[in-house]
């Protein structure tokens, strides 16, 4: 699979060799841009598939870019930085940097890390992912509840009455379980 990759570095020099050795790898070099752009742009302009920076360090502005890049559109990013203090590692992992590699530039080794940049990306919006469905279904199975609840009170049922009552609602009506409950949760706040 060919990567398009959006190449930041404010060194021309290093960019341009960076930019090489991702090119013999088979990589498309979508743009080269400064850690001062609008990165959220560029990758949505560019198309990019990944985020590789190259900085001398990372400033606090570039980490503040890639959590704003994390946020609102989520790419893999891979941090090359010549130095580092430990305050800065962790801002960059909790600004979704997938791989932070300080001292570690070798045109060569680009691509590997980049591999591994995207597995560990992949893996994490996968976790992600699973986290917003369980908060969903927690958040539909408390709307069922309460609802069930307002039918066993308000109409003397029993919960498996209740229940059976919100599942032939949502089936007549065509909608989900959890938005009939809503209704009913609504109606009852109105009565």
């Amino acid at each position: 699979m060919t990567l398009r990759v959006l190449l930041i570095d404010d060194n021309a020099e290093r960019s341009a060799t960076v930019s090489a050795g991702l090119t013999a790898d088979g990589c498309t070099i979508v743009g080269h841009i400064t850690e001062h752009a609008d990165i959220v742009t560029e990758v949505r302009l560019r198309r990019a598939d990944i985020v590789v920076c190259d900085l001398d360090h990372a400033s606090r502005d570039a980490i503040e870019s890639m959590g704003a890049l994390h946020r609102d559109e989520p790419r893999p990013v891979v941090m090359f930085v010549d130095t580092t203090d430990p305050d800065s590692i962790n801002a960059a992992m909790k600004a979704g940097v997938a791989a932070y590699v300080v001292e570690g530039l070798q045109p060569s080794r680009v691509r590997a890390v980049i591999d591994v940049a995207v597995a560990r990306f992949k893996a994490h919006q996968a976790l992600r992912a699973e986290l917003a469905e369980a908060k969903t279904a927690l958040t539909e199975r408390k709307l069922v509840d309460r609802a069930k609840g307002l039918l066993m009170q308000s109409r003397r049922m029993s919960e498996d009455e209740a229940y059976r009552t919100l599942r032939r609602l949502a089936m007549d009506q065509g909608k989900r379980l959890a938005e009939v409950a809503e209704n009913v949760i609504s109606m009852a706040k109105l009565l």
